[in-house]
């Protein structure tokens, strides 16, 4: 049966069914991705939402998003568009877009501002070849591309995609195994190894959600932002951290928001080893 390698699930997948993310299929012996040019949203967005502040600024990019997601975060914030039941329903109805039509999207939009094409909303290299065709064609129109990805992913999905990405927000949703296991069924070492990588290919902005009793201890940030240093050490590269408030939302709705004294806090511990922290939805 055919097996997977986009990430660390290796899933064997059977012929016309769907792996774990829902987003890739088994056809005719081969894994592809189910929902290639399959566009479930699209907006055009301030460069700062991704979030990307030192990348940019005051631009804006052509965002789109898919279906499907490889993780499963308890506070997850689009699961409507990623991994629901409904959002896994768009298989049959969310609109084909070719990489063509959307970079000519992308475009016909630089007269307002835009610098090219966002892959977001859902996790973008579940589908990483409509990602490196897409990004492909609008780099050669001129344009530059941005990826908000949750990291999950393999040397070799890195390595298609990183020859067409100019910018990356990647979630470093904490730094524990427990963590990465207990609240979104994931795995921490791919997390920091693409980190690494992208670090060497491109500018890249990371993001922490901060949950309250889940991954807010001085002592984890501490930890967090040393290795960041540490990377910027090794590859003479600035790397922004955003450290963002948490809301109740999907099967964490028993927290209370995350106070903001709390978001100001670890971003002053953060500044101890990193100059560039920036607190977010406060």
């Amino acid at each position: 049966m055919p097996v997977c390698d986009v990430c660390f699930r290796q899933c064997k997948i059977e012929e016309g069914k769907t792996g774990f993310c829902g987003g890739r299929t088994c056809s005719n012996g081969s894994i592809v991705a189910a929902n290639y040019g399959r566009i479930t949203s699209a907006a055009l967005d301030p460069i700062e939402k991704k979030p990307l502040k030192m990348f940019r600024p005051g631009k804006k990019v052509l965002s789109v998003g898919s279906y499907g997601c490889n993780l499963r975060c308890l506070f997850c914030q689009n699961s409507d568009i990623s991994w629901s039941k409904e959002a896994l329903e768009y298989k049959d109805t969310a609109d084909y877009f070719s990489p063509e039509e959307i970079v000519g999207r992308a475009l016909e939009l630089k007269n307002r501002g835009n610098i090219g094409v966002a892959f977001t909303y859902n996790e973008p290299l579940i589908g990483y070849e409509f990602v490196r065709d897409t990004a492909k064609l609008s780099k050669e129109a001129g344009m530059e591309n941005v990826l908000v990805t949750n990291g999950t992913a393999s040397l070799k999905v890195y390595n298609e995609i990183k020859d067409y990405i100019d910018a990356m927000n990647i979630d470093l949703k904490a730094f524990s195994k427990r963590f990465y296991k207990k609240v979104i069924d994931g795995d921490f070492e791919m997390v920091k190894s693409f980190i690494e990588n992208s670090v060497q290919s491109c500018h890249v902005e990371l993001t922490t959600l901060i949950i309250p009793d889940e991954n807010d201890s001085e002592d984890e940030i501490l930890d967090l932002s040393s290795w960041v240093a540490s990377l910027e050490k090794k590859y003479n590269k600035i790397i922004p951290l955003h450290i963002t408030r948490f809301f109740p939302r999907f099967h964490m709705t028993d927290k209370d928001p995350t106070p903001i004294s709390k978001i100001l806090k670890l971003v002053e511990i953060a500044k101890q080893n990193l100059e560039y922290v920036f607190p977010g939805n406060i």
